[in-house]
C-alpha cells in the first residue's frame, strides 16, 4: 500500500463557515479513513486525531462522525474524539461523548435472510458480510464479479414488503431499514448543543451521503463529496488539517 505524501495546504478552496460558526458532521470511511479491502484493515492517517482535536476546540464542539458503521467502531478508531456520533446512518445515535446511546426500536432483521447471507458469503470467495442492528451489508470488494449475484438474492428477499431497503455503496450491497438516512442524522445533530445555531458543513463519499449533503445545503450550510468536490479523501483531510490552523 502507498504511503500517502505529507499533509500540505491544499491548492483547492471551497466555501466554508469561519470556525466560530461552523458545525463538521463528517462521514468516516472514504472521507477521514481510506477506503480499505474490508471494514476492519482501514488506517488512521498519521496526524488525523490531532487535526480532528484542533477541529473540535476551534469550532467549540460542534464536530460530529456521520457514518453507515456502529458507533462502536467509531469509538475504537477515533477514541475520545468526536463530541456526537451517528451510526448506522442515523439509526443509531449518541449526542455527546459521556453520554448513553440512545436504544433502537426498529424491526428486526428476518432470521431466514441472515442464514442465507451467511451461506452466500460462505460460497463466494472473497467477500463479507457485515450485520448491523437493523440490516446487514454485503461486501464484495475482493470479487466484483459477485454485484448482480448479491443483488438478485437481495431483492428476492425485499420483494413484497416496504419495512427494509437496498442501498447501493461502494462495492457492497447493504439492507436498512427503510427511512433511515444521513439527512435525518444531521437534522437531528443539528437541533442539539453544541450544533444548533451553527452552520452545517457535511462532506462524505458514497451515495449513501448524498442525503446528508442535501440536509446540510437545505439548511443553509455547506454539503461536499468526494470526488466531485475533494479530489481525494486524502485531499479532504490536507484541507481539514489546514482549516484547523487557519480558520
Amino acid at each position: 500500500m502507498t504511503t500517502p505524501s505529507p499533509l500540505a495546504q491544499p491548492s483547492f478552496d471551497l466555501a466554508a463557515p469561519p470556525s466560530d460558526r461552523a458545525a463538521f458532521l463528517l462521514d468516516f470511511d472514504g472521507t477521514l479513513v481510506d477506503i480499505a479491502p474490508t471494514p476492519d484493515s482501514v488506517q488512521v492517517e498519521p496526524g488525523l486525531h490531532e487535526t480532528l482535536l484542533r477541529l473540535k476546540e476551534r469550532c467549540g464542539g460542534a464536530l460530529a462522525i456521520v457514518t453507515g458503521r456502529p458507533i462502536a467502531q467509531i469509538d475504537h478508531f477515533l477514541p475520545g474524539i468526536p463530541t456526537a456520533i451517528a451510526g448506522e446512518h442515523g439509526l443509531t445515535l449518541r449526542r455527546s461523548p459521556d453520554g448513553a446511546e440512545e436504544p433502537v426500536n426498529a424491526a428486526s432483521l428476518p432470521s431466514l435472510w441472515v442464514q442465507e447471507a451467511e451461506l452466500l458469503i460462505a460460497a463466494t470467495p472473497r467477500t463479507s458480510l457485515e450485520r448491523k442492528k437493523a440490516g446487514l451489508v454485503l461486501h464484495y470488494r475482493g470479487n466484483p464479479a459477485a454485484e448482480t449475484i448479491f443483488k438478485a438474492v437481495i431483492e428476492s428477499w425485499l420483494e413484497g414488503q416496504d419495512i427494509f431497503e437496498l442501498h447501493p455503496s461502494k462495492m457492497a450491497w447493504e439492507i436498512r431499514l427503510a427511512g433511515v438516512h444521513k439527512g435525518k442524522a444531521v437534522e437531528a445533530l443539528m437541533a442539539q448543543s453544541p450544533f444548533a445555531g451553527r452552520i452545517p458543513f457535511f462532506v462524505g463519499d458514497d451515495v449513501t451521503d448524498m442525503d446528508g449533503v442535501r440536509s446540510a445545503r437545505a439548511m443553509g450550510g455547506y454539503g461536499y463529496l468526494i470526488p466531485d468536490d475533494f479530489p481525494t479523501a486524502h485531499a479532504f483531510r490536507a484541507w481539514l488539517a489546514h482549516y484547523g490552523e487557519t480558520a
